[in-house]
């Protein structure tokens, strides 16, 4: 575009002056030949003049058109990302392990509001699958719970008769501790339901304390194993439903215990960070390898199947995962060179500051 007004001012300043010296007459033209030159040497710096004004206003003015196209572009790409970011932000929510946020886009009919209606309508579905899911759970749990009362008072109402021989008696006992194995096992089932629901009853609770009430419950079981407790507790403050929360540690703890060796031993530490509270339980035990750990923390899959032993119901890392996971934190494994295994669970603090 430059060159083109360029050209045009050069031919236009041609035509003007060749003009101007053609109509003089051949007697005064002889006279006149002395400014031509001069006149030339004008055109010139006319050129030269009207290229400089030509490049600062061109110049500026294109700057003015590019902050104006910008600025523009900006707020219309904004406005049509909009609702796309909306869905993006939705959707990382919903990879925090929770089902409950919606889009519920506000925008008019188009191919992204289709969108965003149809994201609703998958995650309400899910969301009521999973939901479902947990009240299966719950309800078999509770129906399965009256039977097993009902053995378990029937067979102490047998061992407590006068007349009960020796066998009866050790029969009853061992009908008693495979009854409260079960027992056990549906209250697991029960805790692993309400853990994976939204946590509603939320209070500040500390950590230390809850993991030193832990502590003082699994002592005579450590004494039995002959295991070597140690505790190191700093007041960690969290936000959450204390009774979950007890039972993430006591599994923790029982774990702990139950998957360890004579004159092994258990150490539970309890720290905060500036945005987060951690509990860390370490034990001495078996070996594991580092691909072993990732199924430790899936349901009904024991430690002991590699051991020898069946103590467990294979739900205690599953609970402890679906309680953090619940209150915004996570639970990782990390196995030990020289056996067993160290249990490290993040929540978020009560106190912690806002990004």
């Amino acid at each position: 575009m430059l060159i083109l007004v360029d050209n045009s001012m050069e031919y236009s300043l041609n035509v003007a002056y060749e003009e101007k010296y053609a109509v003089l007459p051949p007697e005064q033209q002889a006279v006149a030949g002395e400014h031509i030159g001069e006149g030339f040497a004008s055109k010139q710096a006319i050129m030269d003049s009207m290229q400089a004004n030509l490049l600062f206003k061109g110049g500026m003015t294109l700057l003015v058109v590019w902050v104006v196209v910008t600025a523009a572009g900006w707020f219309v790409s904004g406005r049509l990302l909009r609702p796309l970011s909306i869905i993006t932000e939705t959707a990382h929510r919903i990879a925090g392990r929770t089902l409950h946020k919606r889009i519920d886009l506000d925008a008019p009919p188009g191919e992204v509001k289709s969108l965003a209606d149809s994201f609703d309508s998958m995650l309400d579905r899910l969301d009521g699958a999973f939901a479902g899911q947990g009240r299966f759970i719950a309800n078999a749990a509770h129906e399965l719970k009256t039977p097993i009362a009902l053995n378990r008072t029937l067979v102490e109402v047998a061992m407590s008769r006068p007349d009960s021989p020796a066998e009866v008696r050790q029969l009853g006992d061992n009908l008693l501790a495979v009854n409260l194995r079960h027992e056990r096992l549906i209250d697991s089932l029960l805790t692993l339901a309400r853990a994976e629901e939204a946590v509603t009853d939320r209070r500040s609770v500390d950590l230390a304390q809850l993991a030193g009430y832990a502590l003082e419950v699994t002592a005579k079981a450590a004494a039995e194993q002959r295991v070597q407790v140690q505790a190191q507790l700093a007041a960690a403050p969290v936000v959450g439903d204390p009774i979950l929360l007890e039972q993430l540690i006591r599994n923790l703890v029982d774990n702990a215990v139950r998957y360890n060796h004579p004159h092994g031993f258990v150490r539970v530490q309890t720290l905060t960070e500036v945005r987060q509270a951690e509990i860390i339980v370490t034990n001495t035990g078996a070996l594991i390898s580092p691909h072993e750990v990732p199924a430790l923390f899936e349901p009904f899959r024991r430690l002991t199947d590699r051991v020898g032993s069946a103590r467990g119901s294979g739900l205690g890392l599953s609970i402890v995962r679906a309680v953090a996971q619940a209150h915004g934190g996570d639970a990782l494994a990390t196995p030990r060179p020289d056996g067993g295994l160290s249990v490290r669970v993040i929540l978020p603090r009560s106190d912690a500051p806002r990004a």
